[in-house]
């Protein structure tokens, strides 16, 4: 089971984007989905998550005022709304799912699972 991102491009700095990730039926509204993101050479870093009751939410210091995470019910997805763009938001991000026995507050990769191939953000100055 994979979780499907898409909604990644080009965008100047300042500008908008909004990522979606498709959540499988057997893990939407079970588990805490978050956003991850990892640029070439470095690993990958913790964006944000939302519980599953979708009532909760934690960012990264880095992406807190800037970025929004939500989820609509209806269409199993997860959205990142990512406004004011930096040039070190560049990265390829990627969500997943909290591991069965994690739990709330953890902001490491090895703690989520079902990864997809992620989407590319760039950009430019």
């Amino acid at each position: 089971v994979q979780l499907q991102a898409s909604g990644g491009g080009l965008v100047q700095a300042g500008g908008s984007l909004t990522l979606s990730c498709v959540v499988p039926g057997s893990l939407f509204g079970k588990q805490n989905i978050a956003w991850f993101r990892q640029a070439p050479g470095k690993e990958r870093e913790f964006v944000a998550v939302i519980t599953w009751t979708g009532r909760t939410e934690d960012y990264a210091d880095s992406v807190k005022g800037r970025f929004a995470i939500s989820n609509d019910n209806a269409k199993s997805t997860v959205y990142l709304r990512m406004n004011n763009l930096k040039p070190e938001d560049t990265a390829r991000y990627y969500c997943g799912a909290l591991n069965s026995g994690g739990s709330w507050g953890t902001h490491s990769p090895n703690d989520f699972g079902s990864w997809g191939r992620g989407t590319q953000v760039t950009v430019s100055s």
